[in-house]
């Protein structure tokens, strides 16, 4: 296997405050990858660093063997990398129809079958055709996190940024929604990097996982090493103690 993201001393300030302060990691190709940590780690900005959302002051980004700086990204960069929001009501344009939110990123990249990718695109997420011409207020929670993937999916990228693809929906909706996440990534050869706060999704989800706390990376572990308590950084014991506390039974 190799490195499909690699990043090297990536610096992000604001106001002479270090977001990130000299991140460096490897994500794998076809491998799951979670960064977790307490607000205000970090973990979010990375994550917006590396999709291009936000820039970074120095360090580099390499992403499928291409090198990108600050902000700047290829139309061909978003072929391969999407990314999926935390807030499915935040992240779909309430006067779109399904359609038109599905149909704009296939236009920007001059897809000319539409019409069959858009229909894929809903079966694969578990909605019909019958959601094609709706309003994303006339959908549920999860029915919008669905089509927010639909549309990260229709490019179909090599790479999905999911920045707590989770945390905005019920319980039972977000078992439905991670199931979804697995089943795309086993049958497109996904990689994904997930930003999670929550470490029993991350633990599920992802081989590996980054500890970030104050910009920095604490630590690289297996997602086994939590369960096992293997591991070396203080912070890291804390953070499982924490979520732990929080969790059922």
């Amino acid at each position: 296997m190799s490195a499909i993201i690699s990043i090297r001393d990536m610096l992000v300030t604001y106001d002479d405050f270090a977001a990130l302060d000299h991140v460096s990691m490897d994500v794998e190709e076809g491998e799951s990858f979670g960064i977790v940590g307490e607000s205000g780690s970090g973990k979010s900005t990375l994550l917006r660093a590396v999709s291009g959302l936000a820039g970074f002051d120095s360090g580099s980004l390499t992403v499928a063997g291409k090198t990108y700086s600050g902000q700047s990204r290829t139309k061909e960069f978003y072929r391969t990398v999407q990314m999926v929001f935390q807030d499915p009501y935040g992240s779909l344009h309430p006067r779109q129809t399904v359609d038109r939110l599905l149909l704009e990123p296939l236009a920007i990249h001059g897809f000319s079958d539409v019409d069959v990718r858009i229909a894929r695109a809903l079966d694969e997420v578990g909605l019909g055709a019958g959601f094609r011409f709706r309003y994303s207020h006339q959908l549920s929670g999860g029915q919008r996190q669905r089509i927010a993937i639909a549309r990260a999916l229709i490019l179909e990228p090599k790479i999905l940024l999911l920045d707590e693809p989770t945390s905005a929906l019920d319980a039972s909706i977000q078992a439905e929604i991670l199931n979804l996440l697995e089943q795309a990534k086993r049958d497109r050869g996904l990689t994904f990097v997930m930003v999670s706060h929550d470490l029993g999704v991350i633990s599920h989800m992802c081989g590996r996982l980054a500890v970030m706390k104050s910009g920095k990376v604490v630590e690289t572990v297996p997602a086994q090493a939590l369960e096992n308590r293997e591991f070396s950084a203080d912070y890291t014991r804390q953070l499982l103690v924490a979520s732990e506390g929080f969790s059922r039974g």
